[in-house]
């Protein structure tokens, strides 16, 4: 089988153990860099073409595609799509998890735990919208921040009014969500294949600080789930309609709450934290997944 990776870097973690995986299993992959492919899109052949090469014999495309190319990654990933290829993630579950408003509004809809979310628009809606989750302490959110970044505790009311003033002052789009106080500065990120949680861990934020991002120096640990929290993740993944998916919940009062879906997520801190080879399981699902994709293209021929 020919796999084709869409990522920016091959030198990423990520990245190299899919490579390698895939490798060891006897396929051929190639690392194709979203951002240099171009498309002929027309109603006699839809084709991708990297470097100057039609990509007409992939298989099954597996996307890591960064937040910051979403748009054009997601582009490319939707031509492979159209051509029949079989794609681990689909490009409109990529876009659902990218979009963070629209990701907790389908997660809500279809009755999965969250932290109480605000969004507004207006500075006159402030008084309001901070009494709607709870009061202070809260938690404000950029709703185009990555691993962290954006992501502001107001531990007072005041606080809170300042902050959200800022933020609209520059236009920015922001959630306002309830503090869950009892997570102690923790999360669990559940790593999600198909309708199952192949791996788990905790990350709990460093002393001083609530994020727990590994990159912002959080530490990671093996975990045991709840089956509410099994059930819970698979039931994000799904809602999200991804196949792969990085589940973040925090153990809440009233049990597991989703902080977000990640259609790419990150298999270093996973797979040295759970020590699952986490890897393996996304390529023996691919595997899987391809034979019944070239069954059903071949029954519509």
């Amino acid at each position: 089988m020919k796999i084709a990776v869409l990522s920016r870097n091959a030198e990423l973690y990520s990245t190299k153990r899919i490579v390698e995986t895939a490798e060891a299993r006897g396929h051929q992959v190639e690392v194709i860099d979203p951002t240099l492919c171009y498309m002929n899109i027309n109603h006699n052949a839809l084709s991708v073409h990297f470097r100057g090469q039609a990509l007409d014999d992939i298989d099954a495309v597996i996307p890591r595609i960064g937040a910051s190319i979403t748009f054009y990654g997601s582009a490319v990933l939707r031509q492979f799509e159209m051509m029949g290829v079989y794609c681990l993630n689909e490009s409109a579950a990529i876009g659902r998890a990218r979009d963070k408003l629209n990701s907790l509004q389908l997660l809500a809809r279809d009755g999965i735990g969250l932290p109480v979310t605000g969004f507004a628009d207006k500075p006159g809606d402030i008084p309001d919208l901070i009494e709607m989750v709870g009061g202070a302490p809260l938690v404000i959110k950029l709703l185009e921040g990555t691993q962290g970044i954006g992501v502001v505790l107001a531990e007072t009311r005041t606080a809170a009014e300042s902050v959200i003033e800022a933020f609209m002052g520059l236009n920015a789009n922001i959630l306002v969500q309830e503090y869950i106080r009892e997570a102690n500065g923790a999360d669990i990120r559940c790593f999600v294949v198909g309708n199952k949680v192949v791996a788990a861990m905790k990350r709990q934020a460093k002393p001083g600080e609530f994020r727990s991002n590994l990159h912002r120096g959080g530490t990671a640990t093996k975990i045991k789930l709840s089956k509410a929290e099994r059930q819970t993740a698979i039931k994000a993944a799904r809602c999200m309609g991804l196949n792969v998916a990085g589940v973040d919940i925090l153990r809440a009062n009233q049990g597991p709450v989703v902080m977000e879906v990640n259609s790419s997520p990150g298999l270093e801190g996973i797979e040295g934290a759970s020590e699952v080879d986490v890897t393996a399981a996304m390529i023996e699902y691919v595997e899987q997944e391809v034979l019944k994709h070239q069954a059903k293209m071949r029954s519509k021929q």
